[in-house]
């Protein structure tokens, strides 16, 4: 046998002595941009039976009893896999059980481990018939967070939706083997051959979103949920210099743990739906006025209606009788559709209307890195049609183009591809690849974008006639604008159903985050943007602006702050300094640590004081022998009197309100303290009346400007892709149509 036959006996020995195990690549994390962990692998377990093996000990109903038990898995389910049978009908030796036995987390692994031995005992059996296979699972930590941007993976561990499906290929990594001879016990025989391959994992994701800002958002449209029960809602917040998206939030939310309970509410909004934007769409035509040099602020016209030519029914404004004969910046601030229709109809025209919606990025997608993303329609062709555009009727936008054109505005005038992948990082090769802002292109100038922004700041600051109002921030500039469309039902415009919205941005001199909110049918149809989103975008830009650490324009009068703006502060008196920041940081509140110490000595503003919101907390951790002066701007005189008395030196004050420069002395051999007060801008009687509608509860807020007017049909074809989509519908109107009814 050896010498006839010897290679072929040979060849069937090493196979028999080969023994092969595959390495599992570990799948790549997502985290935000400060590497807080969104997705990750976890271990997870897949439970297996052994029919022939349960059968023999007699074990069937134990093992169906203690699974159904343990698992969840219906009895029905589980005797199906415990009897499972060959074709011969003899019983299989391993069945899988898929349906709620794969991938379980190590608690319910344990519990199994625990009957599996306790039932070995009962039986005086050796083995029961169940396997615990460990496998990776992917695992949300921060669950419902960010779900509908970050995406998930299915049973199967294939990519879905979001970042997960985008970048698969980069996240997914290669799978390895090592293959090697064995004796009988399965044992790796010392002088055996040994085939190695290392698995190679995925390239990890850090993402440009902000843990604490995404927070933020979601948590405001949970607000926007509460009070108006809306069909959905989305937030995007970006920064506007380079185009990176801090938050992008939706709800309805889901938990991609769990995506199978409703995977339905994993749809992105943000760049799947189209909406029919309203007076947001306004801030375009206004920069395009600026830019050709058609718009003067000062310059007066009639408001209330306006006859296009070829047109039978004039459009109107919101308030059908207008405002009498104002100027344009006045038109701005109320929303008249007349304003923008002479703006941009009359003035600019159709051509220039159109190249400069395409150029601010409109009809096309922005590239972000994220899958099905909508295009939207600018098309107009008729004299309605583009009037009706001016003030954003009868056209369709996505969330993210609209951010994306709003932060060319406020960045000087360039359009940018929005970013959601701020770094890349092979694990392996420990190069980490860090994404760049893209400019597309200048749209307008830096000139333009400053006078822009200065009018936007007026619909906002204006507590009489804006309907921003209520996005007024004290003491920060804050540019913005509302909107309210009608939503298109069987191709006519509902006067029930609206997308109420506001976008805006802060600080205006020196942009740091704009910020979209999006809400789709309130269940309130008298309500608009000003009502129902300016005040979630306040809070969103507050708390960031706070976050971000960036300093007010100027001091707030904390007398004066209204209740809905102020904050009470916590104790914070003798906790661990880390302790204690990351309380403060949890309520967004500013604060700097006076002293190296360990422990938080004392707090100025002390425990249960109301503040503003951007008033910063001190913590002192020494003795005063031992501090050193902090920064006092923006600190009013009484605070720091107490902050400089508790380190020891002497303050001498200049002038009145609130800190604004500081200057340490020495005076007749004493180290002394120079600063100067001054009083916050505004404080002549400018206060916040965001909050305070001109109307009683429930009816049209005419400073709003957000109840539109249903008098017109659209004489167009609903758009297929926004149908599909779940957005609102885009419709476009025929030249006998006339299209006035968004007032917003």
């Amino acid at each position: 046998m050896q010498v006839v036959e010897g290679a072929k006996y040979y060849d069937l020995a090493k196979k028999r002595w080969s023994a092969a195990e595959e390495i599992v690549a570990k799948r790549g994390t997502i985290a935000d941009r400060a590497g807080n962990v969104l997705a990750m692998d976890t271990i997870a377990y897949n439970v297996s039976v052994n029919p022939k093996l349960i059968n023999e000990e007699d074990l069937t109903e134990d093992i169906v009893d203690g699974l159904n038990e343990i698992l969840g898995i219906s009895k029905d389910e589980l005797r199906k896999n415990v009897t499972a049978k060959k074709d011969d009908g003899t019983y299989v030796v391993n069945r899988e059980v898929r349906k709620g036995g794969w991938q379980i987390d190590k608690t319910h692994a344990d519990k199994i481990k625990e009957f599996r031995e306790k039932l070995s005992k009962e039986k005086k059996v050796t083995d029961v018939g169940i396997e615990l296979a460990e496998s990776l699972k992917r695992y949300y930590p921060r669950k419902t967070l960010a779900s509908q941007l970050v995406g998930y993976l299915d049973r199967e561990g294939a990519a879905m939706t979001g970042v997960e499906a985008f970048f698969n290929d980069q996240l997914s990594g290669t799978n390895g083997f090592i293959k090697y001879e064995k004796d009988g016990k399965r044992v790796q025989l010392a002088g055996g051959d040994v085939e190695y391959q290392p698995a190679k994992d995925g390239q990890n994701i850090n993402l440009t979103i902000d843990n604490d800002i995404q927070f933020y958002a979601e948590e405001a449209l949970l607000d926007i949920v509460k009070k108006y029960a809306p069909k959905s809602a989305t937030v995007i917040a970006a920064d506007p210099d380079t185009m990176e998206i801090l938050a992008m939030a939706n709800t309805p939310q889901y938990d991609p743990n769990e995506f199978w309970k409703n995977n339905s509410n994993s749809y992105n909004h943000a760049i799947k739906s189209l909406y029919e934007p309203g007076s947001t769409f306004k801030i375009v035509t206004l920069a395009a006025a600026v830019e050709e040099g058609v718009f003067n602020p000062e310059e007066m016209y009639k408001s209330g209606q306006i006859k296009i030519k070829g047109i039978p029914k004039p459009i109107r404004d919101i308030k059908r009788e207008g405002w009498g004969t104002i100027s344009f910046l006045d038109g701005l601030k109320y929303s008249s559709n007349v304003a923008f229709v002479k703006l941009g109809y009359e003035r600019l025209g159709e051509q220039k209307l159109r190249d400069y919606y395409t150029n601010f990025g409109f009809g096309q997608k922005t590239n972000i890195q994220l899958g099905s993303e909508l295009t939207g329609s600018i098309r107009f062709q008729y004299a309605s049609e583009i009037a009706n555009a001016t003030f954003g009727q009868g056209v369709s936008v996505t969330p993210i183009q609209q951010v994306a054109a709003v932060a060319a505005v406020a960045n000087g005038g360039k359009l940018l591809q929005p970013q959601i992948v701020k770094s890349i990082t092979d694990p392996t090769t420990k190069t980490t690849k860090t994404i760049e802002p893209k400019v597309v292109r200048q749209v307008i100038s830096e000139e333009t974008s400053r006078k822009v922004g200065e009018y936007l700041e007026q619909v906002v600051s204006d507590q009489e006639k804006g309907t921003g109002k209520n996005a007024y921030i004290e003491g920060y500039r804050v540019a913005g604008k509302t909107g309210t469309a009608q939503k298109v039902i069987d191709n006519k415009y509902s006067t029930t159903k609206f997308v109420v919205s506001f976008i805006g941005y802060a600080p205006v001199d020196d942009p740091k985050i704009v910020v979209y909110v999006v809400v789709d049918e309130p269940n309130d149809p008298t309500v608009g943007g000003g009502r129902v989103a300016a005040p979630a975008f306040k809070q969103i830009v507050l708390k960031s602006l706070r976050k971000m650490g960036v300093a007010p324009n100027y001091p707030t009068q904390t007398d004066d702050v209204k209740k809905e703006v102020s904050i009470t502060v916590p104790k914070v008196t003798a906790l661990p300094i880390a302790q204690a920041k990351a309380e403060l940081k949890a309520k967004a509140m500013t604060f700097e640590q006076v002293g190296n110490g360990k422990t938080v000595l004392q707090q100025i503003p002390a425990e249960g004081s109301s503040v503003h919101p951007t008033q910063k907390i001190y913590l002192i951790t020494e003795q005063k022998e031992k501090l050193a002066i902090p920064d006092l701007k923006g600190v009013s005189l009484r605070d720091a009197l107490e902050i400089t008395s508790l380190i020891g030196i002497r303050l001498i004050p200049d002038g009145e309100g609130f800190v604004v420069s500081q200057k340490e002395e020495t005076l007749n051999n004493v180290r002394v303290l120079s600063v100067k007060l001054a009083p916050p801008l505004g404080a002549d009687g400018q206060k916040d009346t965001a909050g305070q509608d001109s109307d009683a509860e429930g009816k049209a807020n005419e400073d709003d400007a957000d109840t539109p007017q249903g008098d017109s049909e659209p004489g167009g074809k609903a758009s297929d892709d926004a149908a599909n989509s779940g957005g609102t519908t885009n419709a476009s109107s025929n030249p006998s149509t006339n299209n006035n009814a968004s007032g917003e």
